[in-house]
């Protein structure tokens, strides 16, 4: 499928589609075998190292706390942290993450993610500033995902590694990014045609001796492949519930994605409820959380009145 839509890329709806056959592809292959699909993968151990991501700026503050003392409960000790619109917040937000954390009885493991708000010397300023307090497993999208020159910049100017690759769609974009030595652990997920898509951008990241992180799916399907990469960091996880309208008996326990023994994905629809849910118009979509304002890499846009993070 690749191949074929060579000329045209794989990235956008193409990549989209390309994605959704891949993946129910590998599911039918793990049942006709009838195993889990991290067996068919080659997985020894169905256990992911997790880290929980609050996927958001406009949760309050006791909101923030909350989410990830419910993920300390369960054992995850590393946390990312929206950041980029203003640093005193950012730092006053990151001592809360911390603090929640530390309650799972292990040592934090601390990351932020500015989704490319920043420009390259803005990166390296406010990093900087938070590493004056913050021991910092790694800064996601500092800067533009194809500035891969202030990328490198980045990295070789902060203790913190560099990651990003997950607005990447295409391969090649990532043989870009890993050439110009732009990353220091690279972000792999389904966008990138599928299970083996992200296969394929893993093993080349292993040749390079480059980890590579999971990004976040729904019900945490992606932890198969993860399970089965030499060079796996940690998996995303936004909530430890189970998605409305899914059924699997996936968990998280000590801090890991434990995967069950169901055949395929182990992943179900529950149909009485998306047929509830079913619609003759589909929604026009909400204002993401965490937008490149107008302005940014230029200075800081502080928020506007009336403007708020969750219009």
């Amino acid at each position: 499928m690749m191949d074929h839509a060579f000329k045209g890329g794989n990235a956008g709806a193409v990549g989209s589609a390309i994605a959704a056959i891949d993946v129910a592809l590998w599911d039918l292959k793990a049942k006709i075998n009838t195993e889990p699909l991290w067996k068919t993968l080659g997985a020894s151990s169905r256990r992911v190292k997790a880290y929980a991501s609050d996927i958001g700026l406009g949760l309050s503050d006791d909101a923030l706390r909350q989410f990830y003392e419910h993920m300390a409960a369960l054992g995850v000790h590393a946390g990312k942290l929206k950041v980029g619109l203003n640093r005193d917040d950012d730092l006053r937000r990151l001592e809360i993450m911390r603090d929640a954390l530390a309650k799972s009885g292990k040592r934090p493991l601390l990351m932020v993610d500015s989704n490319e708000y920043w420009s390259p010397k803005q990166a390296i300023r406010h990093i900087r500033a938070f590493e004056e307090h913050f021991d910092l497993m790694w800064v996601e999208e500092p800067a533009r995902r194809w500035d891969y020159r202030g990328l490198r910049k980045v990295s070789q100017s902060v203790r913190a590694a560099v990651a990003t690759g997950e607005n990447l769609q295409d391969i090649g974009q990532f043989m870009a990014l890993i050439a110009n030595a732009a990353v220091d652990i690279v972000q792999v997920g389904v966008g990138t045609s599928g299970i083996t898509g992200a296969m394929m951008v893993a093993d080349m990241a292993y040749g390079f001796e480059l980890p590579v992180a999971m990004m976040n799916c729904p019900a945490n399907f992606m932890a198969h492949l993860a399970a089965a990469l030499p060079n796996h960091l940690m998996m995303e996880v936004l909530d430890a519930g189970v998605d409305q309208g899914v059924i699997h008996r996936h968990t998280i326990e000590d801090g890991y994605i434990v995967l069950s023994d169901d055949p395929g994905l182990g992943i179900a629809f529950d149909r009485t409820k998306l047929d509830a849910w079913a619609t003759e118009q589909p929604s026009a979509g909400v204002r993401m959380p965490f937008p490149r304002r107008r302005g940014a890499g230029l200075y800081e846009v502080p928020l506007g009145e009336p403007e708020t993070l969750d219009e």
